[in-house]
């Protein structure tokens, strides 16, 4: 009888009224909260990693011995600040030298674009220029410049969050099991979310763990060619490698545009887009694939709808965090059988594997 009614109020107006206010009125909430909502989606991040970090280093043992679970705690915690120490500190060390440099890469960029095009024509190479003078190279990456200082800026409210809610972990679950309705719904409650935290914690740890070794490998291709800014391309590779496909090709374009324009020769950008290529090429193809069982299996129209969506709620940031919050989504959905439908859909094949669903 329920359900019946539930689909005569879909068919109703009202009902899709009240769902488009809803939707509208979140969709203002994530904009005009953003300030608020981007240092909590990074903890809570954070705050996933840390976990799977605490949680593999606590499974470590040595003989008969076993790390203890308050060491297992000071050996995550301390591996994932150093983490987010470096990363701060080489953007912030580096943030006004490449605020200086761009006026001088842009205005030899546009010269190299002139010999580039030249072999097309004049007249193509004069609508390239000034198409290319339309862009504005200088105020898009002043703009990109400013949305990065807007992440660091926040670094303290989300290393304020963090603490709060690894205090906060295991009350939390008790909790949930406690406001249900009778002991039965609460352990499957309590099932529910520890099933989601493993599938969370086995997807941001292995992402985390491919990003940081596409950056290392990036930086050991950029540092021997002297390449301007080297290590803030390799957090670039590192934070860009979170976002599938995409992500992965600006990953390799950025830092070889740099090349081609830094140099006067095009040995230099060859070897970049080579090597980074081939490194983007095999963490992501071959080495990924196989920590994970397979590739991520989530639509790739999905992919670019929340890139889309997320970068224009909240810009750089809303870019870093579109996939993996679109993968939480997936893996949340996944397990929640009203909901699984949902998770199909988003999903690439329509197959839900382990690796979505915490290993079910």
């Amino acid at each position: 009888m329920r359900d019946g009614d539930l689909d005569e109020r879909a068919l109703t107006l009202e009902f899709w009224r009240d769902l488009l206010l809803v939707l509208t009125l979140l969709v203002v909430g994530l904009v005009y909260g953003a300030g608020f909502l981007l240092p909590l989606a990074f903890s809570a991040l954070i705050f996933i990693l840390l976990t799977a970090v605490i949680d593999r280093v606590a499974a470590v043992k040595l003989g008969g011995w076993t790390v203890p679970r308050w060491l297992a705690h000071i050996v995550g915690i301390a591996l994932v600040l150093l983490g987010v120490v470096v990363i701060g500190l080489i953007l912030s060390s580096q943030a006004e030298q490449v605020r200086a440099a761009i006026p001088r890469y842009s205005e030899r960029f546009e010269g190299v674009m002139t010999w580039i095009v030249s072999f097309i024509g004049e007249e193509n190479a004069a609508n390239a220029l000034e198409a290319l003078s339309g862009v504005g190279l200088s105020s898009w990456a002043l703009g990109a410049l400013g949305s990065a200082g807007g992440l660091l800026s926040g670094l303290f409210l989300v290393m304020l969050y963090v603490p709060f809610l690894m205090v906060e972990r295991k009350p939390l679950s008790r909790k949930f099991a406690m406001a249900a309705p009778d002991p039965e719904t609460g352990a499957e409650i309590r099932r529910l979310v520890h099933s989601i935290s493993l599938g969370l914690q086995r997807y941001i740890g292995i992402k985390t763990f491919v990003s940081v070794l596409t950056g290392l490998f990036s930086y050991a291709v950029m540092k021997p060619m002297g390449l301007d800014f080297a290590e803030t391309w390799a957090v670039l590779a590192f934070a860009l490698n979170f976002i599938p496909s995409i992500g992965s090709v600006l990953g390799v374009v950025c830092p070889a545009l740099v090349a081609l324009v830094q140099f006067d020769t095009i040995s230099p950008f060859l070897v970049i887009v080579m090597g980074c290529g081939t490194v983007q090429f095999f963490i992501g193809n071959i080495l990924e694939p196989a920590l994970t069982g397979r590739s991520l299996n989530i639509s790739s129209f999905l992919v670019i709808l929340a890139l889309t969506f997320w970068t224009a709620i909240w810009g750089v940031a809303g870019a870093l965090l579109s996939v993996p919050i679109t993968v939480c989504a997936l893996i949340v959905f996944s397990h929640m059988p009203r909901l699984r439908w949902l998770a199909i859909l988003m999903s690439g094949d329509g197959k839900l594997d382990a690796h979505e669903t915490g290993g079910r």
